[in-house]
């Protein structure tokens, strides 16, 4: 299998659980300096790298509306642990004498930037990592939908998706199916088709419209993270192409 070209800029998406380490919540520092190291020597090889971080090891606004909070307050508590997050990873890559920057879709100026495209774009051109926060701003829209978004704002060449415990796409739900196997790679139309869970629905749309190259992959195997912002082969590829190629 031909390996296929990878972007000079990627977008990376991680769950906040990247972060939490072997804790029930929270960050975990050695967690955070392990992620940020990676991506450190990533970006000193000269990917642009974007990242969209999750609130799942601070809080979940579906679970917290499940809680009886209304689900639109709740969306927007978890877009500003999205901030705390995203605000300690770049704390983290800083320590490691990475330029990064945060811009989040609700304005705060006093601890980060607004999101605006165009800077984005420039702080990337000039090999600063940005990370965006708050999601999209909006309630009822995951980190996924996020991700997928900021993605296609800035030209990345693929949303690479970190999974915290399986390696890739599989044929069924492994903790209910034994016998499913992990999918190599396979084509966005085919996925749907098969009700393969890559990502949010709506983010999974996003991507198979604009033909957004997905890389689905285990972000806590150790150097993971590294090896797919280097452009290595790893995890599941997902593309527009028939039989995933293209």
């Amino acid at each position: 299998m031909t390996q296929p070209n990878v972007s000079k800029r990627v977008l990376l998406k991680l769950s906040g659980e990247a972060l939490m380490g072997d804790l029930q919540y929270g960050i975990d520092p050695v967690r955070l300096r392990e992620v940020a190291q990676e991506i450190s020597q990533a970006a000193t090889d000269g990917t642009e790298v974007a990242i969209v971080v999750g609130a799942g090891n601070i809080f979940r606004g579906v679970s917290g509306a499940s809680q009886g909070i209304d689900r639109a307050t709740a969306d927007y508590m978890g877009m500003l642990a999205t901030v705390m997050n995203s605000m300690a990873l770049q704390d983290a890559l800083n320590k490691f004498a990475t330029q990064a920057r945060v811009l989040s879709a609700i304005a705060m100026h006093e601890v980060c930037e607004p999101y605006i495209r165009g800077r984005a774009i420039r702080h990337l051109e000039k090999g600063r990592v940005v990370i965006f926060a708050a999601g999209t701003g909006n309630p009822f829209f995951s980190t996924d939908t996020a991700a997928a978004l900021r993605a296609l704002e800035i030209g990345a060449g693929q949303l690479l998706m970190g999974k915290k415990k399986y390696d890739g796409v599989y044929t069924a739900d492994p903790e209910i199916d034994p016998s499913a196997t992990m999918i190599d790679q396979i084509s966005h139309r085919e996925a749907l088709e098969r009700g393969l869970r890559v990502m949010d629905s709506t983010a999974f749309a996003l991507c198979m419209d604009n033909g957004l190259p997905i890389v689905v992959f285990n972000m806590s195997a150790p150097e993971n993270i590294r090896r797919v912002l280097r452009g290595e082969r790893v995890g599941t590829l997902v593309t527009s192409g028939s039989n995933g190629r293209g």
